[in-house]
């Protein structure tokens, strides 16, 4: 039996918050979407722990109404809550960066800007790691623009048997969470900065990875929210660096080293994406974003120029596709200089 979202709206309503207000009229359901019997929301709370009973009995009534699955993501936001206390403690040290169980290395891929290939350089990489023997999982963590569940062919629904854990999906090899998962295609994803930083948290620390190697982390371009939780959350071994040789690129890829430097991340080395354009009627070779600028910068900062993408219709129709191009022409050139990164790092032990 396919249920309604006006059934599931009916049913929630039928489940009180802690003040006895049913969670619908006070706010408690957002991002809903129901799918073929799926049901997926989002509980922004205060504080999780009042309302825990209140999740569980939601997911029981749908559960019962006929839901084939129930996934309930909540997160703590108060515009009302009181100003933190800024004077230092003795006794109450800030918590530091943590280990995600199961993951023995976190590499970020970063960008300054969007529109710089960042996202399929991500999943080329980590489908180049997988093919090297490595197990690897990707976090999406590009939260307003998720495209990784495109890119690497998954479409399913993450699922949450004991409503703590979240079960990831998995292809060519990679273990991958992204929001996207969780919303339509089109669905736009309108958080504030607080919910977008505990639905990073849950999706790093909530979520059942199994033992990797090294966990992909696909950031949104910029030095924000997302970059800085991060940082302070997880223990991040190392950032890529991916601009095109365009100098606006090089500008704001400047900016996202500096933030990582004052994060105290490692840079590991700067890819240069749509390096050199060849013709595929004449064979003329063409450095449409000019060329050579992202390795002067990798010169500059002591690190490595890991590797020159060149700008070619393969690789976008393979991310289009959802098999990237180390999957689907895996002896390719193109897919050759992901393995070459890939090898790389398996050699410098950074993945």
């Amino acid at each position: 039996m396919t249920i309604s979202r006006e059934e599931v709206l009916a049913c929630l309503k039928e489940v009180n918050d802690p003040s006895g207000t049913d969670m619908v009229a006070a706010g408690l359901v957002r991002a809903l979407n129901v799918d073929d019997g799926a049901v997926r929301f989002v509980m922004e709370v205060a504080s999780p722990e009042p309302y825990l009973p209140v999740k569980a009995e939601a997911e029981a009534k749908l559960t019962a109404l006929g839901a084939t699955s129930v996934s309930v993501v909540m997160t703590a936001h108060s515009e009302k809550a009181p100003p933190p206390d800024l004077k230092p403690s003795r006794s109450a040290q800030p918590k530091g960066p943590e280990k995600i169980p199961g993951v023995d290395r976190i590499i970020a891929i970063a960008s300054g800007k969007g529109g710089v290939g960042k996202s399929t350089v991500a999943s080329n990489l980590a489908c180049a790691l997988a093919a090297e023997g490595r197990r690897v999982g990707m976090l999406d963590a590009d939260v307003y623009g998720p495209s990784q569940p495109r890119m690497l062919g998954v479409s399913g629904r993450p699922q949450s048997p004991d409503g703590k854990l979240i079960l990831p999906l998995r292809n060519y090899g990679v273990t991958m969470m992204s929001i996207g998962l969780m919303t339509n295609e089109d669905q736009a994803v309108v958080w504030r900065g607080p919910m977008l930083m505990g639905a990073l948290q849950q999706m790093m620390m909530q979520v059942q990875w199994g033992a990797l190697d090294v966990l992909i982390v696909d950031l949104p371009p910029g030095t924000g929210d997302v970059q800085m939780t991060l940082a302070q959350k997880a223990h991040v071994d190392g950032a890529i660096i991916v601009s095109t040789p365009q100098d606006v690129a090089l500008l704001d890829a400047r900016k996202g080293i500096d933030m990582f430097n004052q994060l105290g991340t490692p840079i590991l080395g700067m890819i240069e994406n749509m390096s050199t354009h060849i013709c595929s009627a004449c064979g003329h070779e063409e450095h449409v974003f000019g060329h050579g600028g992202v390795a002067l910068e990798a010169e500059k900062l002591g690190v490595p120029l890991l590797a020159e993408i060149p700008l070619h219709l393969d690789i976008r129709m393979a991310a289009d596709g959802g098999a990237p191009i180390v999957v689907s022409k895996p002896e390719s050139a193109q897919a050759q200089a992901f393995r070459a990164v890939a090898k790389a790092m398996i050699a410098a032990g950074q993945a």
